[in-house]
């Protein structure tokens, strides 16, 4: 009897329910550049505070067109005129100047005229009232919601919470994800044994989580020993723990019953996927356990759709998911079978062309794409010039 496979939808859902967000911490601007907020923030301040000036000119009555004015003093972005101006007065104003009171409009630089301290209108002058004017409140006013929980704190938005009146901003603390890879046949990366495979799994996990809230534990190269990954299960103290290689069923797949032996559970296993297909989801008491298969490009598409939203889950993320955008193909595509296929493939000139040898052992493709074409379970046969969805990769 055929094992049913899990769709990746599901999948990717019952794997954030298997996860709890991390606790909540008030971290400096700076530092919470690049995490999700963790609660909507709201402004403490109106912005901008009072009506500033747009440009360089002069601050008058809009009533007192077309003059003359007479000058009275000089208002500059922090140090504003003190007093209250009366009809036929003006101020020299500059851009990001508080309006003196009284004032309404900015009569610019280029359309005045100044003679000592009689000021004339030398153009056509402001067309209505508060012409060049920032009014208050114009960005926000105090109150006003700024970034709402599960958004990432973008350069943006960090700028925003600054002006909002926002010295730190709460975020989820930083979370545990220990790596390790299984495979009596693995060497470590640099080793000079070229006879034997080098492991890039773990590396390439580290460059992939590169940027998120993270710890990271490298558990190292793990032998095909069921007491020894018992035991290094066992002690592992961590929020989520991913491995690679050992997820099948063979006599040297030895993760899954390890990990009943330290004590975990299954949630779910086998995907209906390709590459990626005997991936594993469980837990190990308060870690989620995530086991990916040893081949690096399934590796690679795991952790792209399951391992990198899982952990923007736990780090507060509204959407954790990869977001797919329309291409069009560069060439024909032959039809799919009942698995969702994430093609190798690179954008050339505006067209998407998938690989034509797509084994999953072959990581040099990998390295030379740009983007995955996403071909749905059964999808017909296509022709170039089809849309098609894809993944972009960084």
């Amino acid at each position: 009897m055929t094992a049913i496979l899990l769709p990746v939808a599901e999948a990717q859902q019952r794997l954030l329910a298997l996860a709890t967000r991390a606790d909540v911490v008030e971290l400096p601007l700076r530092d919470a550049a690049g995490r999700w907020s963790a609660r909507d923030v709201a402004a403490l301040r109106t912005q901008p505070a009072s009506d500033l000036s747009a440009m360089d000119g002069y601050a008058i009555r809009f009533a007192d067109m077309p003059g003359p004015w007479r000058v009275i003093g000089e208002s500059a972005a922090g140090r504003p005129f003190p007093e209250a101006v009366d009809a036929r007065q003006a101020t020299r104003i500059f851009t990001g100047a508080s309006l003196p009171s009284g004032t309404d409009t900015v009569l610019i630089q280029e359309e005045a005229g100044r003679d000592g301290a009689v000021l004339t209108l030398a153009g056509e002058g402001p067309a209505h009232r508060g012409r060049n004017v920032r009014r208050r409140g114009l960005d926000f006013s105090a109150g006003d919601r700024l970034i709402s929980a599960g958004q990432r704190l973008t350069p943006a938005r960090i700028a925003v919470a600054a002006t909002g009146g926002h010295g730190t901003l709460p975020v989820r603390s930083t979370i545990r994800v220990a790596i390790a890879a299984t495979g009596d046949e693995l060497v470590p990366p640099g080793s000079g044994d070229f006879a034997a495979l080098p492991e890039s799994n773990g590396v390439m996990l580290a460059a992939m989580l590169a940027g998120l809230p993270i710890e990271v534990i490298d558990l190292g190269i793990l032998p095909d020993d069921l007491e020894r990954l018992r035991d290094v299960f066992a002690g592992v103290e961590a929020d989520l723990l991913v491995t690679t290689g050992g997820a099948s069923v063979g006599d040297h797949d030895l993760v899954q019953p390890a990990l009943n032996a330290a004590g975990g559970s299954i949630d779910f296993w086998r995907i209906a996927l390709r590459p990626g297909k005997p991936m594993m989801a469980g837990r190990l008491g308060r870690t989620v356990v995530l086991s990916l298969p040893g081949n690096p490009v399934s590796a690679f598409v795991t952790a792209t759709l399951f391992v990198r939203p899982l952990i923007a889950h736990m780090a507060g993320a509204a959407d954790p998911f990869p977001a797919p955008i329309p291409a069009i193909l560069g060439e024909d595509l032959p039809p799919n079978g009942p698995r969702i296929d994430y093609l190798r493939a690179a954008l050339i000139d505006g067209r998407v062309h998938a690989a034509a040898i797509q084994d999953s052992s072959m990581l040099l493709t990998l390295a030379r794409s740009t983007c995955l074409v996403i071909r749905p379970p059964h999808a017909p046969a296509a022709q170039a010039g089809d849309s098609a969805e894809i993944l972009i990769l960084a």
